[in-house]
């Protein structure tokens, strides 16, 4: 066998072919990995080998239309067949040598991850997947075009059989789905050729094992048909001939049900086990918080889809598995609308769209509209929408405690002092933790609302009233919980509302924090991008950033050491001669630099340099204070240094992160008793983008679109000529 393989192998380096298909296939995928990855700046190689995808459809054929044709052609094959060796075996060395070559000719593909890391942040286990998953689709496909030589003794027709075979594949997802209904017996057992499909996952970022699965059952299957057309060959006509051929009907049979028989039991597999999500935003995996409130829950729910199973989209269905596994009161069931039109009207008169989920518990149900699991972006210079998110987590965790709470929380945003009301990720992030939102105005109460689980005062650009501030503070004392942020545009103090910062342990600092160290800042000073800080506030956000621009200065009373000037009475104070509460927990959540400062004059400053009447960080820019009063009673004061850090134009610049952020600080608020209320913001797709110069750029193009390729035919005809010469 090693003989046969090496004798393969060499063959294609001593003639032309060999060096044609590794020269061809590097400079098909260096045009896109230029065009797509180094010029437009996609992090992601899945994009670029998506497009090569196509032309794989040409440069296989070429590899593999002489591996039995040719020998078949020349008379060779009588010889290689009456050898000691097996006929299966010879089989698998021609492919073996072919797939050899094929693997040679992803070594430059597999060169790119660690190019593109030096232009930014490329995922390096994103890519690597995808094009382990492009590799095993290569290889599957070399099996077939094997096959497709073994039926013919001309390399043409061997080539164009391959590709038919190879087309029929690719296209055979969008076939079934035009001619056939998803639950027909035909669309089944076509779809088993969809060549495509298990690529959908390894593309997404998830290293697929039922992908791995198929590739290689299918490519071992053409390889046993493979061996059994030859099989069919060596007999003459006969009665022995009749029985070899039934014997070998059956055989294929026997082998066709073994590789259906694999890839059902892998479907079989928990969703853990068949998929291993490697995103660097794991997008597909349930969080932390979403598990424990699985493991807690105790109430049975039952989540519709309304779509047929086998149609349904592959990443929802994903981690509708994900949720089945991890509690045994969740339960999934299909529902093909073409069987049961009007199965959802039993939960709502509004139109469902295909796809959608119906979560239900007892007599309470939730929709879930299928076009709001995913996010999406308009640009309106291109006219188009762009998927930039993954929102099933959030929607399908809020849906399961909608469903199964009795009484929904109340959250309440103050009005009549210049707030801005909340919108966009963060009016979403309040809607998917079922709160009942509501504004309100003090005014027209004698105290906050018995029902208010959380206050948020956002930005206000006047100060609060003597009144509004002390029902604030009873309120906070009687265990309420607020969320405050700060608004740069106003230029005189706050006192009342800062005198009830200070009376629960923290202190504002005068100006506009600015940040000297360059890595804490995005294109100016004043754009923070702070520490973030450890503790349940900044729970899942890992390595992200924060953006904060505009903010003020926060510091604890008990901690601070800087002389600063007590904006409600004009006296200057230090932190030691403030009242240290000591039921109360001071916690850090976004944090400057050292070397940072508060600029007391912003509005008059010619520069952000550091000067005179100006106060040295540094400080926090948003903190939470957790207070036990003498009762017991345990409230949350969560104080934000810029408003602006809840804005949807804030929250894009870090992909989201700010969205998180605020998603855990109203976990963190809303949780009472022992009912905890989980908020999963939306998951992006998107990364930074690479940022090439353009003349590294156009290097890598060439030495991949020209160099390269050209040194690999320039060594091939050299070897092609001395071969000639020396016979």
């Amino acid at each position: 066998m090693k003989a046969i393989i090496g004798r393969e192998f060499r063959s294609y380096f001593q003639t032309i072919t060999g060096w044609l298909y590794i020269a061809a296939i590097t400079a098909l995928y260096g045009l896109y990995l230029y065009v797509i990855n180094l010029s437009y700046g996609d992090p992601k190689m899945s994009s670029s080998l998506g497009s090569v995808l196509f032309l794989s459809m040409i440069t296989i054929p070429v590899l593999t239309m002489r591996s039995m044709a040719e020998e078949r052609r020349s008379g060779t094959d009588q010889l290689l067949f009456t050898s000691p060796v097996s006929v299966g075996k010879v089989v698998l060395s021609k492919y073996l040598s072919c797939a050899l070559i094929y693997t040679i000719g992803m070594a430059a593909i597999c060169a790119a991850p660690p190019i593109l890391r030096v232009f930014g942040n490329a995922p390096f286990a994103e890519n690597y997947v995808a094009v382990l998953g492009f590799w095993l689709y290569g290889l599957c496909c070399i099996a077939i075009g094997i096959f497709a030589s073994a039926l013919t003794e001309s390399q043409l027709i061997s080539a164009i059989l391959t590709f038919v075979f190879l087309f029929v594949g690719y296209m055979m997802g969008s076939i079934t789905g035009q001619f056939f209904s998803s639950e027909n017996l035909p669309a089944k057992i076509l779809g088993a050729y969809d060549l495509l499909a298990p690529l959908d996952g390894f593309f997404g970022g998830n290293l697929s094992v039922t992908g791995i699965v198929y590739y290689l059952s299918v490519a071992a299957l053409f390889l046993f048909l493979t061996t059994q057309v030859i099989q069919k060959r060596r007999w003459d006509v006969s009665v022995k001939r009749i029985k070899t051929g039934v014997f070998s009907v059956g055989f294929i049979a026997v082998g066709v049900a073994i590789v259906v028989g694999v890839n059902l039991v892998a479907g079989l597999l928990p969703a853990a086990a068949a998929r291993i999500d490697v995103t660097s935003g794991k997008i597909y995996s349930l969080t932390s918080q979403t598990k424990d409130y699985l493991d807690a829950l105790e109430k049975d729910v039952t989540i519709y889809v309304i779509d047929a199973e086998s149609e349904s989209d592959e990443t929802v269905a994903g981690t509708l598995r994900d949720y089945a596994d991890a509690s045994k009161h969740v339960r999934v069931e299909y529902k093909d609308p073409s069987v049961s039109p009007t199965f959802y009207l039993e939960y709502t008169s509004e139109q469902v769209s295909e796809g959608s989920l119906i979560a239900v518990c007892g007599e309470v149900s939730r929709v879930i509209d299928y076009n709001a699991l995913y996010v999406s972006e308009y640009d309106y210079n291109t006219y188009q929408s762009t998927v930039t998110g993954y929102d099933a987590e959030g929607l399908i965790t809020s849906a399961l405690q909608y469903v199964t709470n009795d009484e929904l929380p109340t959250l309440y945003e103050l009005t009549g002092h210049g707030e801005t009301p909340l919108s966009g990720a963060f009016a979403s992030a309040v809607s998917k933790a079922n709160f009942t939102a509501e504004s309100i105005s003090l005014l027209n109460y004698d105290a906050v609302p018995d029902d208010a689980r959380i206050l948020i005062v956002n930005g206000p650009t006047s100060d609060l009233s003597e009144s509004d501030a002390n029902k604030l503070s009873a309120w906070l004392k009687a265990g309420g919980n607020a969320v405050v942020s700060l608004n740069y545009e106003v230029s005189d103090a706050l006192p009342h509302l800062e005198a009830v910062l200070a009376e629960f342990g923290v202190r504002t600092v005068p100006g506009m924090v600015v940040e000297s160290d360059a890595n804490r800042y995005y294109q100016q000073a004043i754009y923070l991008l702070p520490i973030i800080g450890d503790n349940e506030y900044t729970a899942d956000l890992g390595q992200s950033y924060v953006f904060a621009p505009y903010a003020r200065g926060l510091s604890a009373n008990e901690t601070a050491d800087e002389t600063i000037e007590d904006e409600a009475t004009g006296d200057e104070a230090t932190a030691d001669e403030a009242t240290e509460d000591e039921g109360a927990e001071y916690l850090p959540i976004l944090s400057t630099g050292d070397t940072a400062f508060s600029k007391t004059n912003i509005g008059e400053a010619n520069s952000l340099d550091y000067g005179e009447g100006d106060v040295m960080g540094p400080f926090d820019v948003a903190a939470a204070v957790e207070k036990t009063s003498e009762a017991g009673l345990r409230s949350r004061l969560v104080v934000l240094g810029s408003h602006l850090i809840l804005t949807d134009e804030a929250d894009e610049v870090v992909s989201g992160s700010n969205a998180a952020l605020f998603s855990n600080i109203l976990s963190a608020c809303a949780t009472a008793d022992e009912t905890d209320i989980v908020i999963v913001p939306a998951k992006s797709y998107n990364l930074s983008s690479l940022m090439a110069p353009r003349a590294a750029a156009l290097g890598i193009g060439l030495c991949y679109i020209a160099v390269v390729p050209c040194l690999l035919l320039i060594l091939g005809i050299v070897i092609r000529i001395r071969r000639r010469r020396a016979r």
